[in-house]
């Protein structure tokens, strides 16, 4: 599933605490988007239906993730891999790999982690 930019800001802030309120997921996203109240409202119902927040109506504070950052960005890896390299990892990682710049110590781990994989 594709996150949008907008339910990525949303989950970023749910994923930074256990619960939240409308009022304050509200203020967090009115300083990065200029959302109103229902703006916001609207997203998390949406979102709630995609299965993304878990939505408790009995709680004061009943808004929270329904996934996990690691599991949507898991997504993202795959759509992309898939999408731009048609599966191929190792053209992926030489793509990052030729366009920055990583430290010793990235590289040292890189190496550690290729020699460890059973490929």
């Amino acid at each position: 599933m594709k996150l949008s930019e907008a339910e990525w800001a949303v989950l970023n802030i749910l994923w930074s605490g256990r619960s939240f309120s409308l009022k304050e997921i509200t203020t967090a996203l009115q300083d990065i988007n200029g959302w109103n109240k229902n703006t916001v409202y609207t997203y998390l119902t949406r979102m709630e239906k995609k299965g993304l927040v878990a939505i408790e109506r009995s709680q004061d504070k009943p808004y929270s993730a329904a996934v996990t950052k690691e599991y949507c960005a898991k997504n993202e890896r795959t759509e992309l891999l898939d999408k731009v390299y048609g599966g191929a990892t190792g053209d992926l990682i030489a793509a990052f790999l030729k366009e920055s710049t990583i430290s010793s110590e990235e590289r040292n781990r890189l190496k550690k982690m290729l020699d460890e994989m059973e490929v």
